[in-house]
């Protein structure tokens, strides 16, 4: 039996984490920890097998946590101190974490280094934990030269989301991770938007992010030219009469393993919005780190979406938890 600890589990991404995690585990525990503790009670009686506990992430040190008996810790609210990651290392915990992003990288690729984690430690700090970039990478399967990524999220202000995804997208385009010509460069992105056409009928600005897309999809596609965009609009489920979705544009460029040269996009549309996405791409990670696939577990040490997750399997998972993937 697995001990799965989600902090911030009953937010709005952490309940939709929590209710996946059901869905695919029935023998799994469940703590859904966070600052109030009563707010998961009705969760945690609807999941069965699961409790609630107190946790402030940035009231803490990592020797403060106690994760006697987890198997595997997915943060879904900020971590700012790096405490669940440096006590999840030095208790033998797997660790998810969504909230990392471009900038944040650098303290715990070192402890990571300094104290190689006995279980995976994967940064998942990505545009819907990951679920975007691997439809990205399967995608880019068909080229064997990749040249330029484009890639543009779009959030429908009618999808509900919770407070700190609110507040994301300033935080994020504030600071934005470029590459261009094979040159990384981190800019103000509202200074550099781009304009992305949804239909012969339909454009939007769009603004690059320091969410880790662009380096795990440069490091695994080579591309010299790549960014992660957000947008906003009306999504796809808007338009067609239904609930917001969550949508990502994807443009590739290159040549193909045919030899020619050709643009190629790819749309992803999840019907239940963006914290389900995310949710979704936490799942996929948790999964494999369990090895709930049926798989052995994932081995130690620090890992991405890009070499934890197989492009094509990861895709075909989310078709299956009803993410379309259309050839636009």
């Amino acid at each position: 039996m697995q001990r799965i600890l989600i902090a911030g589990g009953y937010g709005i991404v952490g309940t939709a984490i929590a209710r996946h995690l059901r869905r695919l585990s029935q023998d799994s525990e469940i703590v859904l920890a966070g600052r109030n503790p009563d707010n998961g009670a009705a969760l945690a009686r609807e999941l069965g097998h699961a409790s609630t506990m107190y946790l402030d992430a940035a009231a803490l040190d990592g020797g403060a946590i106690d994760l006697q008996g987890v198997d595997l810790v997915i943060s879904a609210l900020y971590d700012p101190a790096n405490a669940l990651i440096d006590a999840a290392i030095a208790q033998g915990a797997a660790h998810i974490g969504i909230t990392t992003k471009a900038d944040d990288v650098a303290p715990g690729a070192a402890l990571a280094l300094a104290s190689p984690p006995k279980r995976p430690v994967v940064l998942l700090g990505h545009c819907c934990a990951g679920a975007v970039g691997a439809v990205a990478r399967s995608a880019a399967e068909d080229f064997s030269k990749v040249d330029s990524i484009a890639i543009a999220a779009l959030f429908d202000p009618r999808d509900a989301v919770g407070p700190m995804t609110a507040a994301d997208p300033e935080a994020l385009i504030s600071r934005a991770l470029i590459r261009q010509h094979g040159v990384w460069s981190w800019a103000n992105g509202m200074e550099h938007p781009r304009t992305v056409r949804l239909s012969d009928a339909e454009e939007l600005p769009a603004f690059p992010t320091g969410l880790l897309d662009a380096p795990g999809l440069a490091a695994v596609t080579g591309a010299a030219n790549i960014r992660l965009d957000l947008m906003q609009g009306d999504s796809l489920g808007t338009r067609e009469g239904g609930r917001a979705s969550s949508d990502a544009y994807i443009d590739i460029e290159g040549t193909l393993k045919s030899g020619s040269a050709a643009k190629r996009r790819v749309v992803m549309s999840d019907p239940n919005g963006v914290a389900n996405l995310t949710a979704l791409g936490v799942l996929l990670a948790a999964e494999r780190v369990l090895g709930l696939d049926g798989e052995a577990p994932a081995a130690g040490g620090l890992s991405m979406p890009e070499t934890l997750l197989a492009a094509d399997q990861a895709t075909t998972r989310l078709k299956q938890w009803g993410v379309r993937v259309i050839a636009a």
